[in-house]
């Protein structure tokens, strides 16, 4: 298998400041190493406001930007995205694009989190779960305009704007978004899967998901290719990435169990024991570049990872070391 075939980014968990998984200090000596090996192309962080605190996505991306010189810079997914202001967060992306040359990828969702959270931090701005999906939708439209056009006005379900010109614009024209999604194989209507999936096709320059179940990504990306196509869109020239957890340990078990208590604390215990283990790459080095390269086989284009673990430096360096080169 060419190595050209799939592409590799690098999740920083930045939540892991909260429980002593890393520091801010390791955080950005990572980003350095990321950005001056060659087998990473990208660095994300994640975001959320109230639901799943954590640094802000948009002040650690600044940090970033001068941390860096090299790799895309993206967050995935921005939950906040439907509660945050558009015109503000566009004027913010926009300094951050200028700020890193144009290295800047958005990756939208809806941030909806089980349980009651995301209502519970959408209520301090009048944001109810039922809406993210469609203000999703119309902070894109609006995130657009704004990016490429002057004196824009707006007239939308939720905003309307006059006459709004934001500077400066981003480096990049367009400048991309993606839409994060991943809905689940099971336990949700048939009408909310098709309405994700097809968004997707219909308003993102790319697609983020995670594989919770065995074969979820498969099962999305094939639908999304379909979804695609009716659209007149080629389905070989549009990217997904995959968001995915590593843990390198000769004990896969171990390493699955230390995965479990990693996402426990980032997360809250809301992943059961299978879908740590479909979510996460665990175990020696040669177990983890097979369950890799099966991701490609599937159709897998390119593959962030967050290591799943509190030796987050020894991980790192096995990962580069002893995993992606053999991929």
């Amino acid at each position: 298998m060419s190595p050209g075939n799939v592409s590799f980014g690098f999740t920083l968990p930045q939540r892991g400041v909260f429980f002593g998984a890393t520091t801010v200090e390791q955080l950005l000596t990572m980003a350095r190493d990321v950005d001056a090996d060659p087998v990473f192309d990208s660095l994300w962080v994640g975001d959320s406001l109230l639901a799943k605190p954590r640094p802000d996505s948009i002040a650690l991306l600044g940090a970033l930007c001068s941390a860096t010189r090299r790799v895309t810079l993206g967050v995935g997914c921005m939950a906040s995205f439907p509660v945050r202001d558009p015109v503000i967060f566009a004027y913010q992306w926009a300094t951050l694009d200028l700020l890193s040359g144009g290295r800047m990828l958005l990756a939208a969702c809806t941030g909806i989190v089980a349980g009651g959270a995301s209502a519970r931090e959408g209520a301090l701005w009048g944001v109810a779960d039922r809406e993210r999906a469609a203000r999703l939708a119309e902070n894109i439209d609006i995130c657009r305009r704004l990016w490429s056009e002057e004196d824009v006005s707006f007239t939308g379900r939720f905003h309307s704007i006059a006459n709004v010109t934001v500077e400066p614009r981003p480096v990049q024209q367009p400048c991309p978004i993606w839409i994060a999604s991943n809905p689940r194989p099971v336990g949700l209507k048939p009408e909310i899967v098709e309405g994700a999936l097809r968004r997707v096709a219909q308003k993102a320059d790319g697609w983020m998901t995670v594989e919770l179940f065995p074969r979820m990504f498969a099962a999305n990306w094939s639908k999304i290719c379909g979804y695609l196509a009716e659209d007149g869109r080629d389905p070989a020239r549009f990217p997904n990435m995959l968001y995915h957890n590593v843990n390198i340990n000769g004990d896969r078990q171990a390493a699955l169990e230390e995965s479990k208590r990693f996402l426990d604390k980032y997360y809250g215990p809301v992943f059961s024991p299978p879908m740590v283990e479909a979510w996460t790459v665990a175990g020696d080095p040669s177990r983890c570049i097979d369950d890799l390269r099966r991701f490609v086989d599937q159709g897998v284009r390119r593959i962030t990872l967050r290591i799943t673990g509190w030796q987050q430096a020894d991980q790192y360096k096995r990962l580069v070391n002893d995993v992606l080169p053999h991929v």
